[in-house]
Order: C-alpha cells, then structure tokens, then sequence
C-alpha cells in the first residue's frame, strides 16, 4: 500500500461570509501525481495555500509526512515546494543565476548551488539557455524553470498551482512532459487544474472539487464510470420534449441551448431501446441520437455546478 504523505480532514475556510472551503476530504500518496479539479472559484487554490502554509484554515486538519500544517509549520516547510500560477523569478538574471540564488537560500554551499542550478538546467532542457536573462524567455520556459527552482531543495511533495495557465498548446504539452518526468523520478506533484484533458493524462487520481466541497475522488477511469459505461446522447426538435426528458432519469448531462440530453447505459442494444421508449415514446421527438464511451468532461458536467442557461446536470 503506498504510503500517505498528505492527508486532509474537514478542511474550511471563509473570507467573512463567503464560505471558500467547506469540509474538504482527500489523501495523496507518496510518488503519485494528484489532481485537484474544478472550475474556477471552487476552491482549488485556496486549498494549495493551507496546504503550503500560506494561509491558515478555518477548521479541520491538514498534514504533510505527519506534520501538522499550522503547528508544524517550520518543518512543513522543508519537505514542500510551491510553484504558483505566475512564474517567481527574477527577470534581470539569466536562469543560472536563478537557481543558484534559490540554492544559496535553501542553504547550499556555493559550489553545491552551482552544481545542483547546472543539474536542474539540464533536467529541463534549459542549459543552453541558463546564460540568458530569464525576461527573453517564452512562457514555457519560465514556467519550466520556476518548477526547477522549486525542485533546488529537493522537496518530498512539489505543489503547482494551474502550471500550464497561459501557455500556448505547445508549451502545455511540454509542461506535461515535464510533470510525468517529475513523476518518473519518485516526486509528489499535487497539482491544480481546470483543464479536464490535463487532469486525464497526468493524474494518477483526481478529486474533483466544486463550491469548496469534494464531489467525487478516484482514479480518471473511476470518475468516468460514475456517470455509466457509456453515454447515449439524444438530440430533440423542441425545449418541452428537451424539458421533459431531463425530469425523466437521474442520471443527465444536458445542454439546453442545443436541446441535447446525455443519458448514462450499458451499451446494449435492449437498454439503448428502453431509453429512446422511455423519452419518446412516440417516436416523434428525437431528431437524433448517438453512443459516446464516457469522458472527463462528462463526469465533470454531471457533478459540478453549471452557469445558468447553458448545461445542467442532474446527479
């Protein structure tokens, strides 16, 4: 059984009368990379910064490797490393000069720092530009060398904050390829996300976190499974056949604007015919329908909260 090194417990928070958190619940397993999923306002980042002791929760508990992240904080401290949404470097020096100051103020020798900045520059396929002022970078590049910067003390748990906001599709998969490298090497990496394909190709779990509260935790593959094997979607040529569908299972992702519903199946030929009996009975108000295998995106529609008008779900 893998050992956990992050463990969350009731976890609230308020800003006056707005309630950020309120009871959250997960683990993280020492090794894995963990994602905590949900739009944006959910929660997300407000979890990270309890987590990483930049803000103190409300109630509840919250450990990394058993230390309390309130009364233990100092210790916390040395065993995590945080990379934000916004690069923290300083654009004035090249790359180099960047980690090995960050080597200098995590107690490194000069030497060790040189080291361990030429390592690290190598690492992430920064080395030929190491010598260059970071303010000529891309925006992959800074965010690639703000997690080296982060890794300099060779933290046992690595959070990243939304890592790849901003970045155009090509850095994205660059970043991603940084992360699974990460993976590959024994680190934690506890990440943020909104994006629902980021959290399918790099998590090993996900808790998907919507209002400040875990609607749903498990591997990608567990997740999808909670809204069916598969999802059988109907098209309808009018909102009152639409409206009278969505009241009809409990199981639904449906987009009003398109008049579309989602419903969970088994895939059998009986099932998919008992559905189409069931919303249409007359055979008069499917335009059309088809089989999909069920996705991220699914389950996150079916369990977060939706805006007003355009998808809803029912779970």
């Amino acid at each position: 059984m893998t050992d956990t090194i992050c463990e969350v417990r009731g976890l609230r928070k308020a800003y006056g009368s707005l309630e950020v958190l309120t009871g959250v619940d997960f683990s993280v397993g020492a090794g894995e990379v963990f994602a905590l999923l949900g739009p944006n306002g959910a929660g997300k980042t407000t979890t990270v910064r309890i987590l990483s002791t930049l803000t103190q929760p409300d109630g509840g508990t919250a450990t990394i490797a058993g230390l309390d992240v309130v009364k233990d904080r100092k210790s916390v401290h040395r065993i995590i490393s945080l990379t934000g949404q916004y690069a923290a470097l300083d654009g004035m020096q090249t790359g180099e000069e960047n980690l090995r100051m960050m080597g200098r103020l995590t107690g490194l020798s000069r030497a060790a720092a040189r080291e361990r900045a030429h390592e690290l520059l190598t690492l992430f396929d920064l080395a030929e530009a190491g010598r260059r002022r970071v303010v000529t970078y891309s925006g992959g590049m800074r965010r690639r060398l703000d997690i080296a910067a982060s890794l300099v003390g060779q933290p046992a748990l690595i959070f990243l904050d939304e890592p790849t906001t901003g970045l155009d599709p090509r850095s994205r998969k660059t970043m991603w390829d940084t992360i699974t490298a990460l993976a590959a090497d024994g680190v934690t990496v506890l990440l943020t996300t909104q994006y629902l394909e980021e959290a399918d190709m790099l998590a090993d779990r996900i808790a998907l976190i919507d209002h400040g509260r875990i609607v749903a935790n498990g591997t990608p593959a567990e997740l999808k499974r909670l809204v069916g094997q598969e999802r059988l979607d109907v098209r309808f040529g009018e909102a009152e056949a639409f409206t009278r569908a969505t009241s009809l299972h409990s199981h639904v992702i449906a987009n009003r604007e398109a008049l579309t519903v989602g419903f969970a199946t088994d895939g059998t030929a009986r099932h998919i015919r008992e559905l189409l009996g069931t919303v249409d009975p007359l055979g008069t108000d499917i335009e059309t329908f088809s089989l999909h295998q069920p996705t991220l995106d699914d389950a996150f529609l079916a369990l977060t909260g939706q805006p007003k008008g355009k998808e809803t779900a029912h779970v």
